[in-house]
């Protein structure tokens, strides 16, 4: 027949969704620069909610695509291979955190700059002890990620979807946890974002982090939703296979902040 798929590729109909995007993004941008200026905040929100309703229409549709049959493993090979170069994407942004924190560590700039004649931590900053509410935050994303791997393994290998439905709730509630103990832990600093260059390496990286943890836990509590409407199958869950693997990433992103910014930097 003329119009029968001989391939194993998916073809895209036209979508609305990149220009909607685009258009979504600037508004953001846009809005933002109002913000910032102190001029409006409206934009911004319109942006936000752009933002949020693209995600949705779009990943929406991923789904059903999904669920029509049109990932096939070809395809599959093409969305690992994307997750993947987005994950390593994330590892750039990370490092430049990263670099600035080493640089101002091993090189910290006195009132006579740019002579190398000051102190790390500057004067007057008193940093978290590693040892106590870094230390329980590391073990609670540790375990919420094994959680996610008891979940995995038990869709993948055994089709057993009770158990990846417990290992889901869990690593979702200790990824709630993590980020209520930092919220906590930023209360209490005796530092701040402004006026020092400890302050501000310290919250753009870990804040940073903070955010990647809460778009993970959304991410693993869009597959548990997923999970209860009977998606994912062991021959087709890439969706939670991303979910997965991007909470990895941000397991071994706080491993190196907590062996780096908590116990060497400070």
């Amino acid at each position: 027949m003329a119009h029968e798929k001989n391939h194993d590729y998916h073809i895209l109909n036209p979508s609305i969704w990149p220009l909607l995007g685009a258009m979504a993004g600037f508004t953001l941008l846009f809005g933002s620069v109002l913000y910032f200026h102190d001029i409006t905040a409206w934009v911004m929100i319109v942006g936000f909610l752009m933002v949020f309703y693209v995600m949705y229409g779009w990943w929406a549709e991923v789904v059903h695509e999904s669920k029509i049959g049109d990932h096939t493993p070809v395809v599959k090979i093409g969305l690992r291979y994307g997750v993947v170069l987005f994950i390593i994407s994330e590892v750039m942004f990370f490092s430049a955190w990263f670099w600035t924190f080493f640089k101002h560590a091993m090189y910290p700039m006195g009132p006579e700059s740019p002579l190398v004649d000051g102190q790390w931590p500057p004067a007057g900053i008193e940093t978290f002890d590693p040892w106590h509410l870094p230390l329980i935050n590391t073990l609670i994303l540790l375990c919420s990620g094994m959680a996610a791997t008891w979940a995995h393994h038990a869709i993948a290998h055994e089709n057993n979807r009770s158990d990846m439905k417990w290992g889901l709730i869990i690593a979702v509630a200790l990824g709630v946890l993590f980020t209520v103990f930092q919220a906590y832990e930023y209360s209490h600093a005796s530092f701040g974002f402004a006026g020092n260059i400890y302050g501000a390496s310290f919250f753009m990286a870990t804040g940073f982090h903070g955010f990647h943890v809460i778009v993970g836990t959304i991410f693993l509590l869009v597959c548990l939703l997923r999970l209860n409407a009977g998606h994912f199958t062991p021959e087709s869950h890439v969706g939670f296979e991303a979910a997965a693997w991007y909470w990895h990433f941000v397991d071994v992103v706080w491993l190196f902040l907590f062996a780096a910014v908590y116990i060497w930097g400070g």
